[in-house]
């Protein structure tokens, strides 16, 4: 199961370079994980009103080429794989216009209660969703 949505470079995703700043690269990577949930009918602030909180504990991102000020790029969002603990979500940022990819990036997540701890065991209602991503 995979999501995709495209996004505008615009000049404050830029640096004094002219070439998008590496920071932003993650915030579309954010976004595109999200807006996964959100298609598998999870809402972040629903999965926190149920005591379940996904954040980041690893990053491993490749910057292959830079996107520019106006190009129209794309964000690809899937699931890479899942354990009882952590997900990984394999994501590419490339070029619209040529499919050029410009990063990738494998993102880890963990289940966290709203106090911080951590779950020994994915909840339920989202190992489901995830493996089910990795069958499709």
């Amino acid at each position: 199961m995979k999501h995709t949505f495209e996004q505008k470079v615009y000049y404050s995703d830029t640096d004094a370079y002219g070439v998008v700043w590496h920071g932003a690269y993650l915030r579309w990577l954010e976004m595109g994980r999200v807006m996964w949930c959100e298609m598998t009918g999870h809402n972040l602030i629903d999965l926190k009103n149920q005591d379940i909180v996904l954040p980041v504990v690893g990053l491993n991102i490749r910057y292959k080429s830079s996107a520019k000020l106006n190009d129209e790029i794309i964000i690809e969002t899937s699931i890479e794989k899942c354990s009882n603990l952590s997900v990984t979500f394999k994501q590419f940022i490339k070029s619209k216009e040529t499919g050029k990819i410009f990063t990738e990036a494998s993102v880890e997540v963990v289940a966290i209660n709203n106090e911080g701890k951590l779950y020994r065991r994915m909840p339920e209602v989202l190992k489901k969703i995830f493996e089910r991503a990795l069958c499709v």
